[in-house]
């Protein structure tokens, strides 16, 4: 039976995570701001417990992991899912909003993952699976400084993985494309209401229509996304990035073939700056 402590265990990707893991016999302990809701969504489950993490809380995420490997003794799997999205030009976006982001997407995911590996270290085990994005691979106009969040992570994520493997800790970054959850509702979504009209007619403008139309009209499933959650933490060898939805595997095939011939376009200026290589 494995252990998942997993963030952000309320609703969207993390309560089907929970849901699937819950169904597969292993245990969860899953984690919200408030968790008053998540006995009533998954029931008087044996092997769930529900702890309350705010990830902007150090302390409380020490105590979280402290209160599961009391109860279960370990943590095998765990799952930074607590985040939300910023709509709008990078412009746009204000230094609260964009301070508030980093303190949920990327300082909450480090103070939570930090209070588990110590444990995962004396295991000398464990999966660190953290959700970035499809805007983790590549940036799109009008989410700039949320796609810069997931950027974030999947460098962290790279780190991490090379220096946890030799502590056998595996590390996966997981990059969704557009899913069919409450990703672009008001609950996980904030617009910039600092609207610029020079950006009004430019790919920055559109993607705030884009995103209003296309809500819970995503192409991606979340429910089979859960379940291969389940296959990816079970996996022996996982991948250090894990990209689901036919969008994601789209955008990163368009950006490495672009990548590569910038790079072929650019090499010979690109090398010139080394010292020269002294004659033979």
């Amino acid at each position: 039976m494995r252990v998942w402590f997993i963030t952000g265990a309320s609703r969207g990707f993390g309560a089907l995570i929970t849901q699937e893991a819950l169904t597969a016999g292993d245990a969860v302990v899953a984690t919200a701001r408030n968790p008053v809701g998540l006995a009533e969504k998954f029931g008087n489950h044996p092997n769930l417990l529900s702890v309350a993490l705010d990830v902007w809380s150090e302390a409380q995420a020490h105590e979280a992991a402290e209160i599961a490997v009391k109860r279960f003794g370990k943590i095998d799997v765990i799952v930074n899912n607590a985040g939300y999205g910023l709509l709008g030009a990078v412009e746009e976006a204000t230094a609260e909003e964009i301070e508030k982001l980093y303190a949920t997407n990327v300082f909450g995911l480090l103070k939570v993952t930090r209070a588990v590996l110590p444990h995962m270290r004396r295991q000398r085990s464990g999966h660190v699976i953290n959700m970035s994005s499809v805007g983790g691979y590549q940036s799109f106009a009008g989410w700039g400084v949320y796609c810069s969040t997931k950027f974030a992570i999947e460098g962290l994520s790279e780190a991490m993985a090379a220096e946890l493997q030799p502590l056998g800790i595996q590390v996966t970054v997981v990059e969704p494309g557009f899913f069919r959850t409450d990703f672009l509702d008001e609950s996980s979504l904030a617009v910039s209401p600092s609207s610029i009209a020079d950006y009004r007619d430019t790919p920055a403008g559109a993607m705030r229509d884009f995103a209003a139309d296309h809500n819970h009209a995503q192409p991606g499933d979340p429910k089979r996304l859960a379940k291969s959650m389940i296959t990816l933490a079970r996996s022996a060898n996982p991948p250090l990035r894990m990209p689901f939805g036919s969008d994601t595997v789209g955008a990163i095939e368009t950006k490495n073939e672009y990548v590569s011939r910038e790079l072929a376009d650019w090499r010979e200026l690109a090398v010139s700056t080394d010292f020269p290589k002294e004659a033979a």
